[in-house]
């Protein structure tokens, strides 16, 4: 339910970074919009996140820039968003378009020091080139999806055989840095570790940077897949030792996935944030807990949603599923929405928005996957860790489903520890709300990192 886009220009001056604008619903309700622009092979590349709808990774079609003016073409995605800049307030300013209607969005640039002036904002940790370490760009291939994923290998300078690890992004299309709310955890994460003497192989999502691929089709088992195929991209090289996977958010649950399917081949696994029940359970609790509005009864919402999940995970004819869902928002959520929307227009847009995402190849997968019935299969070591703080992955529900697992299965030798005060992208935070990430400055807490790459190393070394 909700939107997103991309695309940037400023005449000659340097617009990568990361941008921001706000809509206000009814009621003081406000949806912040984040733009993240870089160029990738010459051309201006956008990711758009959308904190309150716990929606990050976004791929408008393309983004031009010309006489001023941003156009953001996000055809693919049902949007579009276009805008002239005001070099007096620095801001693009313009509107953003889904289906038939149009709002007023202002985007401004976002610096380390929270000014709006166009200027670099690399966060503090993200490492700097000369590396201590040797970084080599790789390709392979994944035959069965006939699709080829690109990446970034790095290992120590000196030395042979190291351990090595595959980096799992999250939910959303990502690039092989994880690109998310102006920081890149994913490049921080590598870095530490290579440092420690751990090779890293970490590579952009499929239809992503230069990744090949349609990721709007793909469900969570393609993602395992791919992963599969790095796996096997490391055994072919003779410069690496055990094999691990670490996987963030949604990667913490393929990581046991990919563990059971190659028992012979990974070592150990690692899951940051990931989720520890079912797929539906995970989809109710985001459902509640990043919800931008209030609702008169939270138990008639919880009901509505439930069933919502229950129609959309049906087998059979897909628009029927639809149709369905439809006149099932329109009963239960439509009601919530219209005071806030204005019109009977935008709330049927929302609807059908709200009825796509949940019907979506990978909505529909998710729902019926449990990652605690992989976890009790992993034969390996298993280290789990969740921020005390995160609200997208409770570690109350999470990780204490993970433990319950891990106890009841297969591997001895497993660690579950929750850290004290940090989100889902393990940040020191103090709202520890979405919106907070991209304001930040640490990306990746060093504690968590420490806790990492030590049991790594303390596992392949016993």
């Amino acid at each position: 339910a909700v939107m997103l886009l991309m695309t940037i220009g400023i005449y000659s001056q340097d617009i990568t970074g990361v941008w921001q604008g706000k809509v206000t619903l009814g009621k003081g309700k406000e949806i912040v919009f984040i733009f993240d622009i870089q160029e990738v092979n010459g051309e201006l590349s956008t990711t758009v996140s959308i904190p309150s709808q716990r929606v990050e990774g976004l791929k408008p079609k393309q983004t031009t820039f010309s006489n001023g003016g941003l156009t953001v073409d996000g055809s693919n995605l049902g949007m579009g968003y276009q805008g002239k800049y005001n070099s007096a307030k620095m801001q693009f300013e313009g509107e953003f378009q889904e289906g038939a209607n149009k709002i007023p969005l202002n985007l401004k640039k976002e610096t380390e020091e929270g000014s709006n002036e166009i200027e670099g904002n690399g966060k503090p940790q993200e490492p700097k080139q000369p590396y201590p370490y040797l970084a080599e760009n790789v390709t392979f291939k994944n035959e069965a999806a006939n699709i080829t994923l690109a990446g970034t290998f790095t290992k120590p300078k000196e030395g042979s055989k190291f351990p090595a690890v595959v980096l799992i992004s999250g939910s959303g299309g990502q690039d092989r840095d994880g690109t998310a709310f102006g920081h890149k955890n994913l490049l921080v994460l590598a870095d530490h570790l290579t440092r420690q003497g751990i090779a890293v192989l970490r590579f952009d999502d499929r239809g992503f940077g230069e990744s090949t691929g349609d990721f709007s089709t793909a469900t969570t088992a393609d993602f395992a897949g791919d992963v599969e195929c790095a796996v096997e991209f490391l055994q072919k090289r003779n410069d690496v030792g055990e094999i691990g996977l670490i996987g963030h958010s949604e990667g913490g649950i393929i990581a046991p996935m990919v563990a059971n399917r190659m028992q012979d081949n990974v070592a150990f696994i690692v899951s940051l944030a990931g989720a520890g029940v079912e797929g539906s359970e995970t989809s109710l609790i985001v459902s509640k807990n990043l919800r931008p509005f209030p609702v008169p009864s939270e138990e008639a919402y919880e009901r509505a949603i439930r069933q919502a999940i229950r129609i959309a995970s049906k087998r059979g004819d897909i628009e029927k599923i639809k149709t369905e869902l439809t006149a099932h928002y329109q009963k239960t959520i439509a009601p919530i929405l219209r005071p806030m929307l204005g019109s009977k227009e935008k709330t049927d847009e929302t609807i059908k928005g709200l009825v796509e995402s949940r019907v979506t190849p990978w909505s529909r997968y998710f729902y019926g996957y449990n990652p605690a019935d992989e976890f009790k299969k992993v034969k390996c070591p298993v280290l789990a860790i969740n921020g005390s703080k995160d609200i997208q992955v409770p570690a109350d529900v999470h990780l204490v489903a993970i433990e319950r697992a891990l106890k009841n299965g297969k591997t001895k030798n497993f660690k579950v520890k929750e850290l004290d005060g940090l989100n889902h992208f393990f940040q020191k935070c103090e709202s520890c709300k979405m919106s907070e990430y991209q304001k930040l400055d640490e990306t990746f807490n060093s504690e968590a990192l420490e806790v990492i790459s030590s049991w790594i190393l303390e596992t392949v070394n016993s």
